[in-house]
C-alpha cells in the first residue's frame, strides 16, 4: 500500500505532471486562435493534436530547442534536490542531453520529441480536465445542488453516497499522472539523449581526466618520493660522518629539496583545486644540475655528461624527461645508496636519450636491486615506462654488465 502511495508525496510527480500540461499549451493556443474552438468535442480535440505539428517541426530545426527541451527534461522529468527522494538527481538525469543540436538527425529526434510532448500533454489536459469535472459533479451531487461542470461520466441523481466516490477522480488522475511522467521520463532518455558523437566527446574526456589524474600522481610520486628519499639518505650520511660540517651541507640539501618539494605539491594542490590562480611552472631538463647537486649532497659521487642543447628539447619532453632522471636517481639511492651514479644526457635534431647507471649492490638478484624493482616492478619504474610511452618513446630498465641501467629514449617531434 505504501508504495502505491508513494508517488503521491514525491514532488517529481506533481513536476513531471506541470511538465505534461506546458507542452499542451501551444495545442489550446492554436485550438482557441484558429480555428477558434470555445468548448471542442473530440473531433475538435483530435484537430488540435495535429495543427501545431507544422510549427513543431519547424522549431526543431533551430539547435537551441533541444538544448531547451533537454533542461526541462532534467529539471522537471527526473528527481533531484526538489523531489525529497534519495539519490538525488543521479545518472539517469545525465542521460539527457543539454546540447545543441549538432546534426540532422539530432533535429529529427527533437521533432519526434515534441510532437510526443505535445499529444501526451493534451491527453493528460483532457483527463485532468474531466476527471476534476467528474469530482465536482460528484460533490454536487452529494450536496442536492445543480451539477455545474460536466464531464463524460455523468452523475444520476442526488444523495450522501456519492460522497464517499469523491476522492476517487483525483486517486486516479495521481495515478495516471504519474504513470504518464514515468513514460515521458523514459522517452526523454531516449529520444533527449546524447548522440553518438556527444557520447564520444563524453568518453574522450573522461579519458583525459584520468589521464591528468594518473600524470598528476606521477608528479606526486616522483617529487615528493625524490625529496623524502635525499632527505633520509642525507639524514643516515650526516648521523655516521659525525662530521659538523659534513652535518651543515647536509641539512642545506635537505631544505632545499624540501622547499622544491613543497612547491611541487602546491602546483599540484592548485591543479586539483581547479584555482584561477595560475600553477608554478614545471621543472625541465634545463634544471637538471638541481637533482645532480642533490644527489651528490647525499653523498653519491655522480659523474654527469651532457651533450647537445638541453634548451632545444620541447617543453613536454623537457619536462618529462625531468620527472624520469629524478626518478632514476630516487631509485639508485633508495635502493642501491651512495654508490657511483653515471648520467649521461644526449639531444641530437630528432631525439632526447637519458641513460643512469648504477653497481647493483652486494648479493643483489640477478634481475633487480631488490624487491621494489625486480623485473621492471615497482611503481617509479613502471612510471618512466608510463612517461615515455605517452610520449612516443621507449624505456628500458634492468641489470647490465654488473650494473643498474635506466635507459630513455624520447622522440622530440
Amino acid at each position: 500500500m505504501s508504495r502505491l502511495l508513494a508517488p503521491l508525496t514525491r514532488a517529481v510527480t506533481y513536476t513531471r505532471w506541470l511538465h505534461l500540461l506546458v507542452g499542451a499549451i501551444i495545442a489550446l493556443v492554436c485550438g482557441f486562435v484558429y480555428p477558434g474552438f470555445i468548448r471542442p468535442g473530440y473531433g475538435q480535440w483530435a484537430l488540435m493534436l495535429l495543427i501545431p505539428v507544422p510549427l513543431l517541426m519547424a522549431a526543431a530545426v533551430i539547435p537551441v530547442v533541444r538544448r531547451a527541451e533537454g533542461l526541462q527534461a532534467r529539471l522537471m522529468l527526473f528527481p533531484g534536490a526538489h523531489a525529497r527522494v534519495e539519490g538525488g538527481s543521479g545518472s539517469r538525469e545525465a542521460g539527457v542531453s543539454v546540447a545543441p543540436s549538432a546534426s540532422w538527425r539530432d533535429r529529427g529526434r527533437t521533432a519526434v520529441w515534441l510532437v510526443l510532448r505535445l499529444w501526451a500533454g493534451c491527453a493528460v489536459a483532457f483527463v485532468t480536465g474531466q476527471l476534476m469535472a467528474l469530482a465536482l459533479e460528484l460533490v454536487d451531487a452529494t450536496s442536492g445542488g445543480p451539477a455545474e461542470a460536466e464531464s463524460l461520466i455523468p452523475v444520476p441523481g442526488h444523495g450522501w453516497v456519492y460522497g464517499l466516490l469523491v476522492p476517487v477522480p483525483p486517486l486516479v488522475l495521481l495515478g495516471v499522472v504519474a504513470l504518464a511522467g514515468r513514460m515521458m521520463a523514459w522517452a526523454a532518455l531516449g529520444l533527449l539523449g546524447p548522440s553518438a558523437a556527444e557520447r564520444l566527446a563524453a568518453l574522450e574526456e573522461r579519458t583525459e581526466q584520468l589521464l591528468e589524474r594518473n600524470r598528476i600522481a606521477r608528479e606526486l610520486h616522483d617529487s615528493i618520493g625524490h625529496a623524502l628519499t635525499v632527505a633520509v639518505v642525507q639524514a643516515g650520511a650526516a648521523r655516521a660522518a659525525a662530521d659538523p660540517a659534513f652535518t651543515d651541507r647536509a641539512l642545506d640539501a635537505i631544505e632545499e629539496t624540501g622547499r622544491a618539494a613543497l612547491e611541487d605539491l602546491e602546483r599540484v594542490l592548485l591543479v586539483l583545486r581547479e584555482s584561477e590562480q595560475p600553477a608554478s611552472r614545471r621543472p625541465t631538463l634545463t634544471e637538471a644540475d638541481r637533482l645532480l647537486d642533490s644527489a651528490r649532497a647525499s653523498g653519491a659521487e655522480v659523474d654527469a655528461e651532457v651533450l647537445g642543447a638541453l634548451d632545444t628539447v620541447p617543453g613536454p619532453v623537457s619536462r618529462e624527461g625531468y620527472r624520469i632522471l629524478q626518478e632514476a636517481l630516487t631509485n639508485v639511492l633508495r635502493h642501491s645508496g651512495t654508490v657511483p651514479i653515471r648520467v649521461a644526457v644526449t639531444v641530437d635534431d630528432a631525439r632526447l636519450w637519458l641513460d643512469v647507471r648504477n653497481p647493483l649492490p652486494t648479493g643483489a638478484p640477478v634481475n633487480g636491486r631488490g624487491s621494489g624493482a625486480l623485473a621492471g616492478g615497482g611503481s617509479g619504474l613502471r612510471g618512466i615506462r608510463e612517461r615515455a610511452a605517452l610520449l612516443g618513446g621507449r624505456a628500458r630498465t634492468g641489470p647490465d654488465e654488473g650494473q643498474w641501467r635506466v635507459h630513455v629514449e624520447l622522440p622530440l617531434g
